[in-house]
């Protein structure tokens, strides 16, 4: 089954795929008479590319760094190879999809054991496009498809793990904040 869900950021639609029915919904948030519980996410990216001379040239520098959260294993990262990045590093762009994906996954697993629906397995394949931009405007992505392939244990369940799918994307943090399309494709199986 295949679901389009757009970013809580845009009106947008729901449409199991198939189905011919098209839900829209105003998705602007109310104002919260009461704060919310806020958290706070501290990270420290230490660039490590000085070859020597710095940036004195576009090409006399690597695009090498190093994110550092306290308590966790550092992670390597470069600039995309198209930006003359190494590609055995993470690159920004992958951790934004892998942000989105993994945020999206939690929401999802929680919602199926809230509701009784034991999920086995869970992997997802996917992709974003990034449009560089030009002269008169910066680039910026433009869109992430999600394609979770998710095995479940009760048969009965089918529709209704389709169907958290879409609450999943509703309470993503990640989602909720990007300003470009996420679409969901997703597939259930019964093992």
């Amino acid at each position: 089954a295949n679901f389009d869900l757009t970013s809580a950021h845009r009106p947008g639609s729901f449409k199991p795929c198939g189905s011919g029915v098209e839900f829209r919904a105003n998705l602007v948030q109310p104002q919260r008479k009461t704060m919310s519980k806020q958290h706070t996410y501290r990270a420290t990216v230490e660039w490590t590319g000085n070859l020597g001379s710095g940036t004195s040239s576009y090409t006399a520098y690597s695009r090498d760094y190093t994110v550092r959260i306290d308590g966790k294993p550092d992670l390597l990262g470069s600039s995309d190879p198209a930006f003359r990045g190494d590609e055995h590093r993470h690159n920004p762009e992958d951790m934004l999809l892998a942000a989105v994906s993994a945020c999206h996954k939690l929401w999802y697993l929680h919602l199926c054991s809230a509701a009784g629906i034991t999920v086995t397995a869970y992997t997802d394949p996917a992709e974003a496009v990034m449009d560089e931009g030009g002269r008169t405007q910066p680039g910026r992505f433009v869109k992430a498809t999600l394609r979770p392939q998710v095995t479940i244990t009760q048969a009965q369940h089918v529709e209704q793990a389709k169907a958290l799918h879409h609450e999943a994307h509703r309470l993503c943090f990640i989602a909720n904040s990007l300003n470009f399309e996420v679409a969901c494709e997703c597939e259930i199986t019964v093992a």
